[in-house]
């Protein structure tokens, strides 16, 4: 058995973001459980064609670390992914990162105030921190269709893209219209002899301001790094403005909506196609998504937006509830990712031996601050749950949440405790607030979304400002935590 300080589970932003505070605090006795062959996780997973963050480069990265080299407003996954191996290479954690180390269950001992992790179902570590940075855009979701695994030609996920698929001429289908999917279906259907998109929801969407940073404008990026700063920070506060219509102000929202409803009306001049691709839901309840060609790709003669639902897969294509079979020889999944449940795939026994997730299906699913849960000992979430935006960038939200993971150890060393642990009536009064707080905005009211759990309560987004989060964040309160001896 191996035993360690601090056990991280990912390699995505959240774990290489924790595991360079660790290492700046002076704490080299930890390690990164990866379970794939290279970090990354979000960024290491999404290839498909015109992947991309949604989200503007400048502000989509370590504060501590702006990237200069970026080279769209709107970086797309590749350069991503070479900045976070960049970030692991500068802060010396590389070395730190264990490939091929899935954790399929982690047990706490009350005794020891340890955690007992099951890495491939047989080594085991031991913990005495165990900080959980699995992100939610990881998990695929796949559609309950009858007949999808009967269907003869090539299937696969948006985020297990297969490469060795040449899409040239063939007759695809494309299940889902989200934020992955707006993305891909403008590459292919350049591509394809004939494209099927089934949508079940339109999504809104506003054009998306991207634009090209050339050659000088990185260079002074490079030179002047207190100018891209202010470029981040001008970024930032746009997006926190933006937050207000979210948040409560009807007023904004309806600015965005005549906005989509404008970008639309311009892209789609069939007046059947562009009543098809008209939401008829509150703007902003589900995610907002930014597109300037995925309209025109809708539009083109060899493509075909389906609407009707679909009842089942044959060995040759997709059968549609009018009778209709829209044959196909590929058909691509473009249908998100399991996010309520993505944390407890993994079996985490905290005191008594209560499973988080039977613990979530019983009383419902939080953490104090998203972070810290009543009940699991030196555990802690990142990306948990109500730390998900819909406005800014999520990276923000995660230094914040180291933050406050420090100052958690910090405690537990200053009182040479064996364990600390939130108390439950913290945890309940975040929760509640949270929850108080969601019903008047659109993420809880406006529509059906997967910011929904299965008992239909928001247990996935924050409902304030990024910079409200950073404030509760900033200093934990010793009196919200008991240290065990």
């Amino acid at each position: 058995m191996t035993q360690t300080e601090v056990a991280i589970i990912g390699s995505g932003f959240a774990g290489l973001c924790m595991g360079i505070k660790l290492r700046q605090a002076g704490c080299e006795d930890f390690v990164i459980l990866e379970k794939a062959d290279r970090l990354g996780g979000t960024w290491r997973d999404n290839t498909y064609p015109g992947c991309a963050c949604d989200v503007p480069s400048y502000l989509y990265s370590f504060s501590f670390e702006q990237n200069p080299n970026w080279t769209r407003m709107f970086a797309p996954w590749d350069e991503i992914l070479a900045y976070l191996e960049h970030c692991a290479a500068k802060y010396g954690i590389a070395d730190k990162i264990r490939y091929g180390a899935e954790v399929t269950e982690a047990a706490f001992d009350e005794a020891t105030g340890r955690w007992t992790v099951l890495v491939n179902g047989s080594e085991t570590i031991d913990a005495r921190a165990l900080v959980a940075g699995v992100g939610n855009l990881h998990q695929p979701k796949f559609p309950d269709l009858p007949g999808l695994d009967s269907f003869a030609g090539r299937t696969f996920h948006s985020s297990q893209w297969d490469h060795d698929q040449d899409l040239t001429g063939r007759h695809v289908a494309v299940i889902g219209t989200g934020a992955s999917a707006i993305q891909f279906v403008p590459r292919i259907a350049e591509q394809v002899d004939h494209l099927d998109v089934f949508q079940r929801t339109p999504p809104w969407i506003t054009p998306k301001p991207d634009r090209t940073i050339g050659p000088r404008e990185r260079t002074l990026h490079a030179r002047f790094p207190a100018g891209q700063r202010a470029i981040r920070n001008l970024i930032y506060w746009g997006l926190e403005a933006r937050g207000l219509g979210f948040t409560g102000n009807a007023k904004l929202m309806k600015g965005l909506e005549i906005q989509a409803k404008r970008h639309l009306r311009k892209q789609v001049t069939d007046p059947v196609l562009r009543a098809k691709l008209t939401p008829a839901y509150q703007v902003g309840c589900k995610r907002l998504l930014q597109s300037n060609d995925y309209y025109p790709a809708l539009a083109r003669d060899n493509v075909d937006l389906v609407t009707t639902p679909i009842t089942r897969v044959t060995p040759t294509g997709v059968v549609t509830a009018d009778g209709v079979e829209h044959e196909c020889d590929t058909i691509v999944l473009g249908t998100g990712f399991e996010i309520s449940g993505n944390l407890t795939r993994i079996g985490l026994l905290g005191r008594d031996g209560v499973d988080l997730a039977d613990a979530w299906k019983r009383d419902g699913i939080g953490a104090h601050l998203g972070i810290a849960v009543a009940g699991y000992p030196n555990l802690f979430l990142l990306v948990g749950p109500n730390t998900a935006l819909g406005h800014s960038s999520m990276v923000f939200m995660i230094e914040a949440q180291v933050r406050y993971v420090m100052q958690a150890l910090d405690l537990l060393r200053q009182r040479t405790g064996s364990y600390v642990e939130v108390r439950e009536e913290a945890q309940d009064r975040f929760v509640s607030e949270v929850q108080d707080q969601l019903g008047d905005t659109v993420w809880q009211s406006g529509c059906n979304s997967w910011y929904l759990d299965a008992q239909g309560r928001n247990s996935t987004i924050w409902p304030e400002f990024t910079v409200s989060y950073w404030r509760r964040t900033r200093r934990l309160d010793p009196a919200d935590f008991v240290v065990v001896s």
